[in-house]
């Protein structure tokens, strides 16, 4: 019986390290999140989710000796270092190279003008799409991250901001079909701005999704929210 206790003992140490390491993390990086949000519009729940997720809240050799908290690949050679991996001199320089290769690289590029800036599903999902990663669990891992830990709060949003609710365990491959449809009925008093100020985007995008040749909107009338 000792050794079950001392393996229960073990488990509930590492889960509480494991906590205890991700709040820590949270506290140290959390502004230069939300400077990369500032200077390039993408969540900042996103940048430091990815960053948690891919340097183990900072504690992996690549976050600890290269500086490198985004699992970003590029050679390194030096009389200390031999790497496929990119070394930077510091982590503000790899949170803002992260955030300039989803900027520079087409299949990244296109999630600024598709998804919300708040959308941080659709931001995780679209990455896993343009295979930032090849685990096929990445995504999901990423929103949880974010529920768990409410990274969401760091995303600047709109007091009256209402999340779009999906289902996350829908499969990548019916996602197109289920997941990023989502509609709206027009009621008394909706402008086309009040509703993008609301959900995160902006009257352009709302009018490219639904074909609107005006901002004028009719009671009852149904729009598109969501990315596509």
């Amino acid at each position: 019986m000792k050794w079950l206790f001392t393996v229960f003992v073990v488990c509930i140490g590492e889960l509480v390290w494991a906590q205890n390491s991700a709040t820590v993390y949270i506290d140290q990086y959390k502004d230069m999140a939300i400077q990369q949000m500032n200077e390039h519009g993408l969540p900042a729940s996103i940048v430091l989710a990815v960053a948690m997720h891919e340097s183990g809240n900072g504690t992996s050799r690549l976050a600890r000796i290269q500086h490198n908290h985004f699992g970003m690949k590029g050679r390194s050679y030096s009389a200390k270092i031999r790497s496929s991996y990119k070394s930077y001199d510091s982590v503000a320089l790899s949170y803002a190279d992260f955030s300039s290769m989803l900027k520079s690289r087409k299949q990244f590029r296109v999630l600024f003008d598709r998804c919300d800036r708040y959308d941080y599903k659709a931001w995780a999902w679209g990455m896993q799409k343009a295979q930032y990663a090849a685990n096929k669990a990445w995504a999901s891992r990423v929103v949880a991250l974010i529920k768990k830990y409410k990274l969401y709060q760091y995303d600047d949003r709109p007091v009256d901001y209402v999340e779009l609710q999906d289902n996350d365990n829908v499969p990548r491959s019916s996602r197109s079909k289920h997941r990023r449809i989502v509609y709206y009925h027009i009621k008394k008093g909706d402008t086309l701005s009040s509703l993008a100020k609301k959900y995160g985007t902006t009257v352009a995008k709302l009018q490219s999704r639904n074909h609107l040749k005006t901002t004028q909107l009719q009671i009852g009338q149904k729009i598109k929210l969501a990315c596509k």
